[in-house]
């Protein structure tokens, strides 16, 4: 019998010196016993408390909860750190984890209920605001990715899409943008800046601006992406992959260049799906790796498809397989004669059936190119002052042809102005080139070793210097692009 007393005040003590709120209750919820650290967290002193309902802890919308967990322990089943909300004495709603065990009488029937209590309301407070941070840097981030949305390039139909990430973090530095570089051209970029969060969104932002400005100065994509190398550099432990095309619509090419990024897929006019060969260098960042770019021919009526590693790339399935199921399902879509916006659907489907479970953001393009432009037609001049009228000879020739009578003396000025600065500046042969659009007229004159033109205000006593500044001022777009050569000055006018 002494042994017994000497037991119970052990056990008293334990319970007593304990940092959790213990106390007992039955399986109707009158409170039978209660502790120092019940009465330190409640605020109800052991006479007020035993003998009471273990409702007036409940708040009132969790009163059909605490009946359902005496239900459960009354089955015998034990309930391990459920976390809820009780109500101290001075009217405090607390976050709590509470644990609760059967208490057996001597026939091994339940006759009560044990529950351990922890305040946990600072750590609760502390995960909402780190989840009120997280949801603003993902509003940021998405902000970030929505500034950068690419306008329609009239001509040139382009399916796009964007999945953030629903875990962790979410949104990460996936970039896509289609730019349009008049003359005919059209820029597509697609980039993954590694990491995900703000920091590798406002990186991202970055790298499109900087890419976005490199294109409109007329970089050819392997000059573009070695400065793009050099920018990433001034970035703090950066890694960058990225592909960028520029497609010539005229000439049905294509020029490329790859940072480390997955394999572009070209769909061809009959629906066959194959890997655009492009050399493939490491990403960005990486110091010492040449960029290569190639030119390919790019037949009307294709689709490129260029993507993230957050569409292929999973936990649970192989890279390869992955690439597989992307070209299958791209190729038995054009097949059945899906549009670009289907198809984007159908490959989402097909490799992400989960969207919520993806652990990286998605990134998906498809740009078609229907066709090049209506006519296009050029000739080769020396680099002398007679080319000029015979310049302009033959681009009014073929605007008679293509009933384009009402921008010609307009047209005919600018060929002009673009001669004339090619012979003052350029080595020849110079290559004239119209092209009649379905809703431009495009003018370019190509020469060899010619330096960058530049518009610049001439002197009154000057009898040159303003030809570019005509051009500026009259045509819609004017600009300047590399050629193996030298430089091509290109501008266009409205025929709509």
């Amino acid at each position: 019998m002494q042994a017994d007393t000497h037991g119970e005040r052990l056990f008293r003590k334990l319970v007593e010196s304990s940092q959790d709120a213990i106390l007992i209750k039955t399986l109707d919820g009158e409170i039978t016993f209660w502790n120092t650290a019940a009465q330190r967290l409640y605020g109800y002193a052991p006479e007020e408390a035993l003998g009471r309902h273990i409702g007036m802890l409940v708040p009132p919308g969790l009163k059909d909860e605490e009946a359902e967990l005496l239900e459960r322990v009354g089955r015998g089943e034990r309930i391990e750190h459920y976390e809820t909300q009780r109500t101290a004495c001075d009217g405090r709603v607390l976050d709590v984890d509470v644990t609760l065990w059967p208490i057996r009488a001597d026939d091994g029937s339940v006759a009560g209920a044990c529950s351990v209590a922890r305040d946990i309301t600072d750590r609760k407070r502390a995960e909402a605001e780190l989840a009120g941070l997280i949801a603003q840097q993902r509003h940021i981030a998405l902000a970030l990715h929505l500034m950068g949305t690419s306008e329609p390039v009239p001509g040139v139909p382009a399916a796009s899409r964007y999945l953030p990430s629903l875990l962790g973090q979410g949104v990460g530095g996936d970039w896509l943008d289609v730019i349009d570089l008049g003359a005919g051209r059209v820029g597509v970029f697609v980039g993954d800046v590694m990491g995900r969060g703000l920091d590798a969104a406002v990186v991202m932002g970055q790298m499109r601006s900087a890419a976005r400005a490199l294109a409109l100065a007329g970089l050819e994509p392997g000059e573009l992406m070695r400065s793009l190398d050099v920018f990433t550099h001034t970035l703090p432990e950066q890694f960058v992959t990225c592909v960028y095309l520029e497609a010539d619509l005229g000439v049905g090419e294509v020029t490329a260049c790859s940072a480390g990024h997955l394999p572009v897929l070209l769909v061809g006019p009959d629906a066959t799906v194959a890997p655009l060969p492009v050399p493939i260098s490491v990403p960005l960042g990486v110091a010492g790796t040449a960029h290569r770019q190639v030119r390919l021919p790019l037949p009307a009526g294709s689709t490129l498809v260029l993507y993230t590693d957050g569409l292929v790339e999973t936990a649970a399935s192989d890279l390869d397989e992955q690439l597989a199921l992307l070209s299958a399902t791209l190729g038995a879509s054009f097949a059945a004669g899906a549009d670009l916006e289907t198809a984007a659907d159908r490959v989402l489907e097909a490799l992400l059936p989960d969207s919520t479970t993806c652990a990286d953001d998605v990134t998906l393009l498809l740009i078609g190119f229907p066709a090049g432009p209506l006519d296009t037609a050029e000739t080769e001049l020396a680099a002398e002052p007679r080319s000029v009228p015979a310049g302009r000879e033959f681009v009014g020739r073929h605007l008679d042809r293509w009933r384009l009578s009402a921008q010609a003396d307009t047209a005919l000025l600018l060929a002009s102005e673009l001669l004339t600065n090619a012979v003052h500046h350029a080595r020849g042969p110079l290559t004239l080139r119209v092209r009649r659009g379905a809703r431009e007229l495009g003018v370019e004159v190509t020469g060899h070793g010619t330096p960058r033109p530049r518009p610049r205000p001439a002197d009154p006593h000057e009898e040159c210097g303003r030809g570019l500044l005509l051009v500026e001022t009259l045509a819609a777009r004017w600009g300047v692009r590399p050629h193996p050569s030298g430089r091509t000055v290109w501008c266009t006018l409205r025929t709509e």
